[in-house]
């Protein structure tokens, strides 16, 4: 953290910002994006969680220029990051104020089954989305899935694995919270991994129910249910 005393025209003002991604909360990232207009002092107060009206009230802006180059390089730091394919092998939570460490396995599977479809329907969405505006040719080289997907699909993977609870997709969604309170070095390589080692989920499944119904309308179903003894007579 880079920390710095203000003069404000009502006495001293204590501002501290992120100097290393390490520091950069995911959460705070999505709040920049977010911002309608994302001016200086808009983001000091984004990174240092110091209330805009006190910043406003610093006597000199010269003062801030030193926050405002830390912006610029967390900026660039920031477009290499996604492409980074260091996996971090554990990532560290704070659940009601005490660090909880959870290993990041390998192979990345989302269990159990319910976490599975839920991030499945979200990666899926979000791939087709950018499809349907830049066409399926080369999709990965250009693919940046939005920071609020990455916080979705990484709340149903962590869920079960941070609370122990058995999973619940509802809970699972509102987890974002404690995800967006990781780094964005945790966060993103994570997200990456699933988005690009998931391709084909970018295509609609035809589920069991479907394939069922198909078979119903062409008479295939009945056949099939009468043979199992489901249908009385």
């Amino acid at each position: 953290m880079i920390q710095k005393t203000l003069q404000t025209l009502t006495g001293k003002l204590q501002v501290s910002i992120p100097t290393t991604l390490h520091e950069l909360q995911l959460g705070q990232l999505m709040a920049m994006q977010a911002a309608d207009k994302l001016d200086d002092l808009q983001a000091i107060h984004i990174l240092s969680g110091v209330p805009l009206h006190d910043l406003q009230q610093v006597k000199s802006f010269a003062e801030l220029q030193v926050f405002n180059d830390q912006v610029l390089m967390l900026a660039q730091e920031i477009k290499e990051l996604y492409n980074s394919e260091a996996i971090p092998q554990t990532v560290t939570f704070s659940i009601d104020g005490k660090p909880q460490k959870v290993k990041v396995m390998k192979n990345l599977s989302v269990e159990p089954a319910g976490a599975f479809m839920a991030s499945r329907d979200i990666i899926a969405e979000e791939i087709s989305k950018h499809i349907a505006l830049h066409g399926d040719e080369n999709w990965q080289q250009n693919f940046n899935p939005s920071l609020q997907t990455c916080s979705q699909v990484l709340a149903h993977y962590f869920y079960s694995k941070v609370t122990g609870k058995p999973y619940d997709e509802e809970l699972a969604a509102e987890f974002t919270g404690e995800v967006e309170r990781l780094p964005v070095t945790d966060v993103l390589p994570i997200a990456r991994y699933f988005f690009l080692n998931y391709p084909n989920l970018s295509r609609p499944k035809t589920g069991f129910w479907h394939r069922l119904f198909r078979r119903w309308n062409s008479g295939r179903a009945l056949k099939i249910l009468d043979r199992f003894g489901t249908l009385t007579r």
